[in-house]
């Protein structure tokens, strides 16, 4: 279920045995799961502060309590410590934690909700802009708004057709064309204002 390192363990129990606690285990967890913005939550905690639905995994000298609901997306994960001359890192890979793509079997509004959150989004957020889809036509047109830098960006037709458009056409069968459905004079904090661009 989850590998974790001999120096990993090692690592976490130097820690526990600093806190001076009876009983303190290590408690991890999955946050904003499923989305492009899932992250792992890693935290001490004793048996008074677990709900009592978690999973243990027993390690040598301490107990690595996995949040029950996270489970699914810590499933495989692996946890590993490198010492370094400067500390050391403690790396956590946890391939499921964003979620898996839905089947071909699955809508054509599932696939682009999916495509939307995992791939294109975390694009557009270097520039502090995101979209969201407002609609999949029964032709399969993509209707988008636009938010955040993208409002109002000089730039946001070449981000549309080159970028969107051209990824959700690539990623998701049945995608045949996208627009925008955004007012993008009401745009108050673009990334790129449409006067310069």
């Amino acid at each position: 279920m989850i590998n974790i390192s001999e120096t990993a363990q090692a690592h976490f129990r130097k820690l526990i045995e600093r806190e001076a606690t009876p009983g303190l285990g290590v408690r991890l967890s999955a946050v904003h799961a499923g989305t492009s913005r899932a992250d792992v939550r890693l935290e001490f905690a004793d048996s008074g502060e677990l709900l009592g639905d978690e999973w243990a995994i027993d390690c040598e000298g301490f107990t690595l309590w996995l949040d029950a609901p996270s489970v699914p997306y810590l499933d495989g994960a692996d946890i590993d410590y490198e010492a370094r001359a400067t500390g050391g890192q403690l790396q956590i890979r946890a391939p499921k934690i964003k979620g898996e793509a839905p089947p071909e079997a699955a809508s054509l509004v599932e696939r682009v909700r999916w495509v939307v959150e995992n791939d294109v989004n975390p694009q557009l957020a270097q520039h502090r802009g995101h979209v969201t889809v407002q609609e999949v036509t029964a032709d399969g047109v993509v209707v988008l708004r636009f938010g955040g830098g993208c409002h109002g960006c000089g730039l946001v037709d070449v981000t549309l057709k080159q970028g969107i458009e051209k990824t959700l056409m690539d990623k998701v069968p049945g995608v045949t064309a996208v627009r925008d459905a955004t007012d993008h004079d009401t745009g108050d904090a673009p990334y790129m204002p449409r006067d310069v661009a």
